[in-house]
């Protein structure tokens, strides 16, 4: 069956950046993906903009932000997707969908956040509105507190697993440094990443600051084309599987330790693509939080439920590990511009299967890549499985 490609991208830093709005955000990498990509902006027949905000920016409705810079595309369609830390991804399924129909053949994907303009407890009220309101409104801490909640639970059925997730931030943080786009390009060593200390406080037990993702800044664009109209052009990357499960909101309703969303995903994934998970070079994974990677890497089969640690402790998911888990150092080092991050993810993994990811993230074996990026405490999960268009 033919399917979709990704022909071009453009990645801005992730960060505190200058970029006063998400319109100018929006202005360093339209454009560029476009060029990358090697066509004519009035070739793009659809444009997708992923935009989580609930209240980072005072400008919602983004989706014709896009005319501002590339004007070629005024008169044609352009929406708005919006599903909580997936929204890049959802844009991405739905540039995907766009062309699998046979509407057109060249659309445009961009993801987008400006955060650090918001204050910090703005920050943290915003991001809990990603949860389930009736029941987790108050849990201190905001979104870290629903992760902090979800590491205890796993802490008590499986032990203290603070050895595991110190090693995985310090794995990400050292594997950051070769990101030339990342936010945090410092290797903090496992034994700050394992200390309390009053540079690494506890945010929401048994959570510290180095077990938390990073208030960011960013924009990340892709082209897609169908993939009859990619072989023509100088680089693709074919979606090989590409499946979204949903999971209940509330965490009540589920075994929050088990993420079975995200299994479900994966299994499915696998299946579709006709793929073992050892055929895979690496994966970008979702690590919001250090916990999130930890019980993603049995979700994705890796390991057994309750295992996971063996995965990070025994070097499986170091970049010369047997998977590399987040070779570009994951929201963790490089950071999450929500409406960017699953956007960033299938770029990056698009860079490695093409062997132009920058500075030293290229991996030396990257023939087929896993992209999971979810939305909420595993509620919207969504697994890709890309391979270089043969």
């Amino acid at each position: 069956m033919t399917e979709a490609c990704i022909v071009g991208w453009a990645h801005s830093p992730f960060g505190k950046l200058e970029d006063p709005d998400i319109e100018a955000l929006i202005g360093r990498v339209a454009g560029a993906a476009i060029a990358d990509a090697g066509i004519e902006a009035h070739e793009v027949d659809s444009t997708f903009v992923s935009l989580f905000n609930n209240g980072f920016s005072l400008q919602d409705f983004p989706a014709s932000l896009v005319l501002q810079h590339v004007p070629e595309l005024r008169f044609k369609p352009i929406t708005r997707f919006e599903n909580a830390c997936a929204s890049g991804s959802a844009a991405v399924y739905g540039a995907r969908d766009f062309l699998l129909s046979g509407r057109g053949r060249f659309a445009l994907v961009v993801g987008v956040e400006k955060m650090t303009a918001t204050p910090g407890k703005e920050v943290g009220d915003i991001l809990l509105k990603a949860s389930y309101q009736k029941e987790e409104a108050d849990i201190p801490a905001g979104f870290a507190g629903v992760f902090g909640r979800i590491a205890e639970k796993y802490f008590q059925r499986y032990g203290d697993q603070s050895d595991a997730l110190a090693a995985i931030a310090a794995k990400n943080h050292r594997n950051g440094v070769e990101n030339p786009f990342a936010q945090m390009r410092k290797d903090l060593g496992y034994d700050f990443c394992r200390t309390v200390s009053e540079k690494n406080p506890y945010v929401a037990p048994p959570l510290k600051r180095t077990d938390c993702s990073l208030v960011s800044d960013g924009a990340v664009a892709l082209v897609m084309a169908d993939e009859e109209t990619a072989r023509s052009l100088g680089k693709a990357v074919r979606f090989r599987a590409a499946v979204q499960v949903n999971d209940f909101l509330p965490i009540s309703k589920r075994d929050i330790t088990m993420f079975e969303g995200a299994a479900q995903a994966w299994a499915r994934a696998l299946e579709a693509a006709d793929t073992k998970l050892t055929d895979l070079s690496f994966v970008e994974s979702h690590d919001c939080f250090t916990i999130a990677e930890l019980i993603e890497y049995e979700a994705m089969g890796l390991t057994p439920p309750g295992q996971g640690a063996r995965a990070v402790l025994e070097g499986w998911t170091a970049k010369d590990g047997r998977l590399p888990i987040n070779p570009s150092g994951g929201l963790k080092a490089k950071g999450h511009p929500i409406g960017a991050t699953g956007v960033s993810m299938h770029a990056i993994t698009a860079m490695q299967l093409t062997g132009q990811a920058p500075g030293g993230m290229q991996l030396p074996k990257a023939d087929r890549g896993a992209v999971f990026n979810m939305g909420g405490a595993a509620v919207a999960n969504y697994v890709s499985i890309l391979e270089p268009l043969g």
